[in-house]
């Protein structure tokens, strides 16, 4: 009985586990292949082979969705390389399994379970129910939020630049904005990272902008729930903690931008009041792992600056195009707070009592994203001999896949740079992973149970 029961749990491990590994080396393969494309002289505006670790840098930033940049998008690269870089976006934000799915859809091929389970894996869902039904959702509502985003955004691109450029230009940041990535075409040769800070007055830029990123970074399951329930009372309880967290660091870091920078010369302190409160609105919602910017980064008060490294690394929400430790690992570790500072066992909240695996992960996120961002700021600071608080902010950055940089970046040695590639990779990658892992894996009781002990803690 024993031997079953050890097979079982072994067989019963395998499907998670593979899904885990198909993913982390699906991304790989995907980053090296465009890495190599990038390298093509046919990728850059010059004609001449582009150096192969600011092509890895670059593919990796894509496909992580992050938007850090050693050279200028607009200015280094050819429409070639352009596409290229839109592309890896494009499956890094939804996932190459959900992406490879439109083939099975058209041809009305059988998706294996195996495929399903790479699928939910990719969205981040712990169960394989309905995933094909939710997947064909996230296809339709992508294309159609980025087709719709395009539009208004070539409406104020094309008489700036001309047609077929403002064209170009819809499509690319409609794409990077849903996709919380952060690449733009922009730059100038005199200011190869200017990002949106030419628009930041421009209302439909602005909002539209900002619409994509929210609803990419909400979450492919909240799309579903909100569709099928319309009512807040009926939603799932990760629903309504990704809503409300959501909306409280929204307002949070609106209020908190435009407190410590309205008298800022160098960000909001020059600007009418109403584009004030635009440029706010922006920085608060580009925190959540977009990486557009339309005030200097560079510029920020400290005060603003801490508040930047919270809120991107907290990022979007789970099963979505965004990064970070996640909204509702931030929403998880509040209430359990609360609950132990009113003395209380358990962990509720809207009715429903929270379970203590959900409360373990959110706190191995947390220690896990706050080990490896410290970790990396240390080691670029001791290697640049930058001060610590700017390296903490690029590696913050790096890790929740936001791009947002104070101008650190395109000046790094190769060495800074492989430790970014490294943190945007598993900020990506590696934190999905391990929530497969640790989520999908076959759970069974302890063999034994210890007795209880009590610690002295605080």
């Amino acid at each position: 009985m024993n031997r079953v029961r050890h097979l079982g749990r072994r067989k019963g491990r395998r499907p998670a586990m593979h899904a885990a590994m198909v993913i982390a080396l699906g991304f790989l393969i995907i980053i090296l292949t465009g890495a190599v494309l990038l390298a093509l002289p046919v990728s850059a505006r010059s004609g001449e082979p582009t150096d192969f670790l600011d092509a890895l840098f670059t593919a990796t930033s894509a496909t992580c969705v992050t938007g850090l940049v050693t050279v200028g998008t607009a200015t280094h690269w050819s429409g070639f390389g352009q596409v290229v870089i839109l592309l890896l976006i494009q499956i890094g934000g939804l996932g190459f399994m959900s992406l490879a799915s439109i083939a099975s859809f058209l041809t009305r091929r059988t998706i294996t379970l195996r495929e399903r389970m790479v699928m939910s894996a990719g969205l981040n869902l712990t169960e394989n129910a309905g995933i094909v039904r939710l997947t064909r959702r996230v296809l339709l509502g992508t294309f159609a939020f980025e087709g719709v985003g395009a539009v208004l955004l070539a409406t104020r691109f094309i008489p700036r630049v001309g047609l077929w450029q403002g064209i170009k230009m819809g499509v690319f940041h409609s794409i990077s904005a849903f996709c919380n990535a952060g690449f733009d075409l922009v730059g100038t040769p005199d200011n190869p990272f200017a990002s949106l800070t030419g628009y930041a007055d421009d209302l439909v830029v602005n909002l539209t902008i900002m619409a994509l990123i929210v609803i990419g970074g909400l979450g492919f399951f909240v799309w579903g729930d909100i569709w099928d329930k319309r009512r807040f009372r009926r939603l799932r309880l990760h629903t309504k903690l990704v809503l409300v967290t959501t909306t409280f660091l929204l307002c949070a870091g609106f209020v908190l931008t435009l407190f410590f920078e309205w008298g800022n010369p160098q960000t909001l302190g020059t600007m009418p009041v109403q584009d004030k409160v635009l440029a706010a609105a922006f920085q608060s919602v580009t925190l959540r792992t977009a990486g557009f910017n339309t005030i200097d980064q560079g510029a920020l008060t400290g005060p603003s600056q801490a508040v930047a490294c919270l809120l991107m690394m907290i990022g979007g929400s789970p099963g979505s195009t965004a990064g970070g430790i996640k909204t509702v690992t931030a929403a998880v570790l509040v209430l359990s707070a609360i609950s132990a500072l009113r003395g209380r066992t358990t962990v509720a909240a809207f009715g429903r009592t929270i379970v203590s695996r959900s409360i373990m992960n959110a706190v191995t996120m947390m220690i896990m994203g706050g080990t490896l961002s410290l970790t990396g700021a240390c080691v670029i600071s001791y290697v640049e001999n930058v001060p610590f608080g700017v390296c903490l902010f690029e590696s913050v950055s790096a890790f929740a896949t936001v791009g947002l940089s104070m101008g650190l970046t395109p000046t790094l040695h190769a060495l800074s740079r492989l430790i970014l590639i490294l943190l945007m990779y598993l900020g990506r990658v590696g934190v999905l992973t391990l929530g497969v892992a640790v989520l999908m894996r076959h759970r069974e009781p302890p063999k034994m149970q210890y007795p209880d002990a009590d610690v002295m803690v605080g």
